[in-house]
């Protein structure tokens, strides 16, 4: 074999390699297997952002586990994803503690306190069941009992929980920790955290020319 032909061969095995490795990274998800589509999508706006949903629950062990991640993670998104958090809202208790995070929310408390909400459930014990002891764990933060009755049963939060009992719905969250990307699909927790990201990112990409 002549030299030019030796470059040409060499050319054509460099071309098949990394065609083979694209093929090998677009398949690595798929859809069905790794992520699904919502049956009734969530309209979304399409201003070239893409909304990434963290669906959770304080009461959730693996919500608590997930935080360091999905903090991580949303810690290096660029300014065309946009993450939102969404506490499900199944029955009592749930909606308790949904209106516990929007009530948090609108009083603009340090992010902190989100966290701090599963480290007194998860770590301390006191799983936060009723409005009194709400109020007792707010004070740690200088909000007065009163303020916070106010704001938990106020027309915004009130209004927030009965979006998110509306979205729950349309999109059939079934469990926690679930990201939702876009309103269009879902990504749901079988593996490991880091993987359950890998799965996001890739259908993000996938969104953005639909954002």
């Amino acid at each position: 074999m002549g030299y030019t032909n030796k470059i040409i061969m060499k050319y054509i095995f460099k071309f098949f390699a990394i065609a083979l490795i694209s093929v090998s990274i677009n398949a690595e998800y798929k859809l069905g297997r790794d992520y699904r589509m919502i049956d009734n999508p969530v309209q979304v706006r399409q201003d070239g952002i893409v909304e990434v949903t963290e669906a959770f629950w304080y009461g959730c062990n693996h919500c608590y586990n997930f935080e360091p991640s999905i903090n991580a993670w949303e810690a290096r998104l660029d300014n065309g994803v946009r993450l939102e958090k969404m506490p499900i809202t199944w029955g009592g208790i749930h909606q308790l503690h949904a209106a516990l995070y929007y009530t948090i929310e609108s009083l603009k408390l340090d992010p902190s306190t989100h966290s701090a909400v599963f480290v007194t459930i998860h770590k301390e014990g006191n799983f936060l069941q009723n409005q009194k002891a709400i109020e007792s764990f707010l004070e740690k933060f200088g909000v007065a009992p009163e303020v916070t009755t106010q704001y938990m049963n106020s027309f915004g939060v009130r209004q927030k929980v009965n979006r998110s009992i509306k979205y729950g719905k349309q999109v059939k969250v079934t469990g926690v920790p679930m990201m939702i990307v876009d309103g269009t699909y879902i990504i749901e927790s079988k593996g490991s955290f880091g993987d359950m990201l890998k799965v996001v990112d890739h259908v993000v990409n996938l969104q953005r020319p639909n954002s």
